[in-house]
Parts: structure tokens; C-alpha cells; sequence
């Protein structure tokens, strides 16, 4: 058990492993960079679904906040007795 503690040179596994994750994600990175080639036309097909379902997530949160907005206009129950609001005026 303390072999490997003694006789390991911990400099050079830690370049060893360095190297070999290195090594792994450069191919990997070579690998994704080939199937994104070949199948550009998919990528690009997934890339503009993503970009549709981002924007209309987008609307669909500004119509709730423009929903709510409204709601707590109309809302008079939202007043509260002894409560000042007050709003700094920085025009300096």
C-alpha cells in the first residue's frame, strides 16, 4: 500500500495524467467536430429549434409579466394602511 507512495513520482503522473486527458479531449473535440460536418444540415435544424423554443419561452414570460402587471393595476387590495413607498430622486 504505500509502495505506490513511496517509489511513484508525483510529478510525473500528474504530467501523465495531464497528457492523457489532453489526448482524450482532443479527440473528442476531433470527433464532434467531424459529426458536426457531416451532419451540418442536423445541427443546424436542432440549433434553430432551440433558438424558436428559447423565443417563444420568451413571449409567453413577457405575456405573464404584462398579465400580472395588469392584474396589479386593476388590484386595489394590494394598498396597505401606514405604508409610504419612497423614491429617491438622483438627479444630481
Amino acid at each position: 500500500m504505500f509502495r505506490m507512495f513511496v517509489n511513484g513520482n508525483p510529478f510525473r503522473q500528474a504530467t501523465q495524467g495531464l497528457a492523457k486527458g489532453s489526448l482524450i479531449t482532443g479527440l473528442f473535440l476531433i470527433g464532434f467536430g467531424m459529426l458536426v460536418f457531416i451532419l451540418r444540415d442536423l445541427f443546424a435544424f436542432i440549433a434553430a429549434a432551440i433558438f424558436f423554443m428559447a423565443g417563444f419561452s420568451a413571449i409567453a414570460y413577457a405575456i405573464r409579466l404584462f398579465i400580472l402587471q395588469w392584474k396589479m393595476q386593476k388590484d386595489k387590495s394590494a394598498y396597505r394602511e401606514g405604508v409610504e413607498v419612497h423614491f429617491e430622486n438622483n438627479d444630481h
